[in-house]
């Protein structure tokens, strides 16, 4: 059987004239995970890159790990390396009687062009504190602390850790991990279908109030800026719309839900920040979320000179 091809997820026009296309693939499930409405292929099987991490806290939060709201988004975050960010990264190890020294991930500046900004004008070193997955990995390490589990080890696909955030993601996706590879911050990642992204989130959000994907859905709703930060459009798009839960991940890939379980999944094939901004504001406008809300979100300037002559937006409302 010949799988659906891809579709337009979003255009980059220039006075009137389309200069780029990005296509790609989404889908839209309900709180059991059925698919209502789809684009491209709802069985594409993508790396969630950092959309995965709401599963993954979810296996952190069912092993032990115990933390306040804002931490627990920290968990969640692609942060961009503001001080309450790195400040909770501290307090997370701190919980655990670890230095920054065991973090794992890579070092780097912090995601904010501001904050990196800072740092460059002082010289500072890129660092593993600062590097935008380090709430994760803290978050990783206070779990194995907890479960006696070596945190010497802790991203090694065997490692206990890792094996009980495969079953995890593979108990909301309903469905098997396709393929295992290295993220860029050092973790597994799991490959899923699009669809099965989209079933992890409706179950998080529709889950018991106290099981683990429910906290962390909470969490996320409750603290948008612990998930990605000021300059981040997730943490705004939650923000501009209560009770929305939304990860990006590289590579183009974007997740939300509602409380409700309704839940989307956004993969663009050629990785475009850009286009999987606007198509996720698309979709949710589909969807009934009032549109003066999601304006900032469903169309990017395009510049031409100190004037705007076009603009990136998405065919999906």
């Amino acid at each position: 059987m010949t799988s659906p091809p891809p579709a337009v997820l979003a255009t980059y026009t220039r006075n009137g004239f389309t200069e780029s296309i990005h296509t790609g693939h989404a889908v839209v499930v309900n709180a059991t995970g059925e698919v209502i409405r789809h684009w491209g292929d709802p069985d594409r099987v993508i790396f969630p890159r950092s959309a995965a991490k709401p599963a993954q806290a979810a296996a952190l939060v069912r092993h032990g790990l115990d933390l306040p709201d804002h931490l627990l988004a920290l968990a969640v975050s692609s942060h961009g390396g503001e001080r309450a960010h790195l400040a909770g990264v501290h307090e997370i190890l701190g919980m655990a009687g670890l230095t920054t020294d065991a973090l794992q991930n890579p070092a780097d500046f912090p995601l904010d062009p501001q904050e990196r900004d800072v740092w460059v004008c002082e010289n500072r070193r890129p660092s593993r504190l600062a590097m935008t997955c380090s709430g994760k990995h803290a978050a990783m390490l206070l779990t194995c602390v907890v479960n006696g589990w070596s945190v010497d080890t802790y991203l090694e696909p065997d490692h206990p850790l890792q094996q009980s955030i495969r079953w995890q993601v593979e108990a909301l996706a309903g469905e098997q991990v396709r393929q295992l590879g290295v993220d860029g911050c050092g973790a597994p990642v799991m490959a899923v279908s699009i669809t099965g992204l989209a079933r992890s989130m409706a179950r998080s959000a529709a889950g018991e109030p106290h099981s683990p994907e429910r906290r962390v859905w909470t969490a996320m709703t409750a603290y948008p800026e612990f998930v990605g930060g000021q300059y981040s459009d997730v943490t705004r798009l939650m923000k501009a719309v209560p009770g929305l839960a939304s990860k990006n991940g590289f590579e183009g890939v974007g997740i939300a839900s509602f409380a409700d379980g309704r839940a989307i999944a956004v993969k663009v094939d050629d990785g475009s920040e850009r286009a999987r901004q606007v198509a996720v504001a698309a979709i949710l406008a589909g969807m009934g979320v009032d549109r003066s809300a999601l304006e900032p979100f469903l169309t990017i300037p395009v510049p031409g000179g100190d004037d705007v002559v076009g603009q990136v937006s998405s065919p999906l409302a």
